[in-house]
């Protein structure tokens, strides 16, 4: 682990279980809980929908710069991210320098499953979603695979499960004793 940083950074695709996942996770190990969306709506007012329907995908991306930047000081976090937020170049040496970087993954169809009714994903909000997810999908996956130093697939695993494996992967990495 090359990071002074004890976070655990959660990336991965909409419905892949970041923020439920990084909830327990931190739960479990005593550490904070951090939204990077829900730190975006709070300092912007308003929700995700209606920041893209105001200022745009490019201000959102910016914001998740931002946020990113401004949390370089935390330690002993767990930090979902949104979706998107490797689709900037910038973003990923950002991440790394946060923490263990793990991503969630899922199958498409779980994806589509999991997020196809939500409302609050103006990315989605098309004509054909399906075709957006896997549209996305492939475009970020290569992208979530280069920033990562972990993956995690959730398609299958209770978040019980999946959260056992992903502290047990952590103290792996950040070289805990079985007490952390």
């Amino acid at each position: 682990m090359t990071t002074a940083h004890t976070n655990i950074v959660l990336i991965g695709f909409m419905g892949s279980g970041k923020t439920s996942i990084g909830r327990l996770v931190a739960q479990r190990l005593g550490f904070q809980f951090i939204d990077t969306d829900a730190v975006i709506v709070e300092r912007a007012g308003m929700q995700i929908p209606e920041i893209f329907e105001r200022h745009g995908e490019a201000w959102f991306r910016e914001q998740e710069t931002c946020t990113l930047r401004s949390l370089g000081i935390l330690n002993r976090a767990v930090i979902s991210t949104g979706g998107g937020i490797v689709t900037r170049e910038a973003n990923h040496e950002l991440l790394r320098e946060l923490g263990f970087v793990v991503w969630l993954t899922a199958s498409e169809d779980v994806i589509f499953e999991r997020v196809s009714r939500n409302r609050k994903r103006p990315l989605l909000q098309t004509a054909d979603p399906r075709a957006t997810v896997h549209k996305l999908l492939a475009e970020r996956r290569p992208l979530y695979e280069a920033v990562a130093q972990f993956t995690l697939e959730t398609t299958t695993l209770a978040h019980e499960m999946t959260a056992t494996a992903l502290i047990a992967e952590a103290r792996r990495a950040f070289s805990w004793d079985s007490e952390a």
